[in-house]
């Protein structure tokens, strides 16, 4: 099993700043891609940006392209999200997940951390 903890979340002014870390524990593959999605209130969970292993491959949903910035040390088994230019509509539980590899299924989950953008 691997465990995924997620932190930074909080409540910050649009136009703001926050950094999102995810630490995995457990039994952690070798090499794991690993992924951040977000659900708002009374929305479906949506997929927000990915990284591989190497961390020479990212992908990011519309939304957020050009504010939100994920990066990973695999020293620490921490993926990290840097949200600037921060939007209302940024506001989710931000969750982590783990998959095999890029484009596969996500087959373990953190427990999200609250992310609050007020106007």
């Amino acid at each position: 099993q691997v465990q995924l903890v997620e932190s930074g979340g909080g409540l910050v002014q649009a136009g703001g700043s926050l950094r999102l870390s995810c630490v995995a524990s457990g039994r952690t593959p070798s090499s794991y891609a690993m992924g951040w999605f977000r659900q708002a209130p009374g929305k479906e969970r949506e997929f927000v940006a990915a990284i591989n292993w190497s961390g020479g491959r990212f992908y990011y949903a519309e939304p957020v392209k050009g504010r939100f910035t994920i990066s990973r040390e695999n020293a620490k088994n921490t993926v990290y999200l840097q949200m600037d230019s921060l939007k209302p509509e940024d506001t989710a539980v931000y969750y982590c997940a783990v998959s095999e590899m890029l484009g596969y299924d996500y087959d373990y989950w953190g427990q999200g951390t609250q992310v609050t953008v007020s106007s």
